[in-house]
């Protein structure tokens, strides 16, 4: 993938106030954020992590990375004003984002043209610049799996792996109960895993053969000559055997990806989310049976569980890894 430096104008974003701070008093909070290609979400996150305030508002991602950046500080002062998220000292954001997050959690490393300009945005600054509070990155189905791992459906887990099958295929690991970021911070992403089903076909990233350009959305709504996935899904639960065919397959191959990371990893747990799991039973069904006939018979017992937190995931999994205290600038 590849993408553009963030233009200079990014740097204007507006902050808060003049120097970004909250009043101190009252117990410390943490702001969320969860960047998507389509909607940007922001909340409040106080002590136990209970949500005292959010704001969601769609991704300005065709006017650029400064628009986005600013669409975030909006959000952030909005909820920030909420008499709910009340009046103690931000101590820290957590940021899940689509893209590719470098490994040091501080700048966008890569992005697809979901997010045009995205490539090279230094978010952590920017947003410590405005807010005046420490701010630390993940990709967002990293974050998602921290999430779960925190207080989800992994929780507890040493070793886990999140798939999230929507408009793409996103993947996260984690070992001995941390989300594993890798050499150029793209642990995990089990999207562009090879997978035979997927042969000669080209992959968003641009590479033939990844299990994304079968196992997606998009990709099993194309491949049925459908506008959107919904159109296949209606399609199935009416009885059609193309839909179902063209679900399980998807399916299919997607187990076939998780079979070669959960033999790897031997994970105590996967966690599965996303909005194809909503497409009838087909899906599912295939990517499990697929997954337990080509692991070993000793990994066949590992649980393949859904997501517990929902689209809350990302949020909570983002600020389990944001500062509790005190910013030693």
């Amino acid at each position: 993938m590849t993408g553009r430096t963030m233009s200079s104008d990014a740097a204007t974003a507006p902050t808060l106030s003049a120097s970004g701070a909250r009043p101190a008093g009252g117990p410390g909070l943490r702001l969320g954020v969860d960047i998507g290609g389509t909607k940007t979400a922001v909340a409040v996150i106080g002590e136990g992590d209970v949500v005292l305030a959010r704001a969601t508002a769609p991704t300005p991602a065709a006017e650029g990375a400064a628009a986005v950046v600013a669409g975030v500080l909006e959000l952030a002062g909005r909820v920030l004003a909420e008499p709910t998220a009340g009046t103690g000292r931000l101590t820290g954001i957590g940021v899940g984002t689509a893209g590719v997050v470098a490994p040091d959690g501080r700048t966008i490393a890569s992005a697809t043209d979901a997010l045009p300009g995205w490539a090279g945005t230094p978010l952590a600054a920017l947003l410590e610049e405005a807010l005046a509070a420490p701010a630390v990155l993940l990709g967002d189905v990293q974050a998602f799996l921290a999430g779960e791992l925190a207080v989800g459906a992994a929780r507890g887990a040493r070793g886990a792996v999140a798939v999230m099958a929507g408009t793409g295929i996103g993947g996260a690991v984690a070992v001995d109960g941390v989300v594993v970021r890798g050499g150029n911070g793209a642990a995990g992403h089990l999207g562009h895993v090879p997978v035979a089903a997927a042969e000669g076909l080209r992959c968003p990233c641009g590479a033939l053969g990844h299990v994304e350009a079968v196992a997606s959305g998009p990709a099993m709504a194309s491949h049925a000559g459908a506008a959107d996935l919904r159109v296949v899904a209606a399609a199935a639960a009416d009885g059609s055997v193309e839909a179902r065919d063209v679900l399980r397959r998807g399916g299919a191959a997607l187990g076939d990806a998780l079979a070669g990371v959960v033999g790897t990893l031997d994970p105590d747990v996967v966690v599965l989310a996303g909005g194809v799991l909503h497409a009838g039973p087909w899906y599912e069904e295939a990517l499990r049976a697929s997954l337990g006939a080509r692991v070993l018979p000793l990994l066949r017992s590992v649980p393949v569980v859904r997501s517990a937190l929902g689209s809350d995931a990302v949020l909570l999994g983002a600020v389990s890894l944001a500062p509790r205290g005190p910013w030693p600038r």
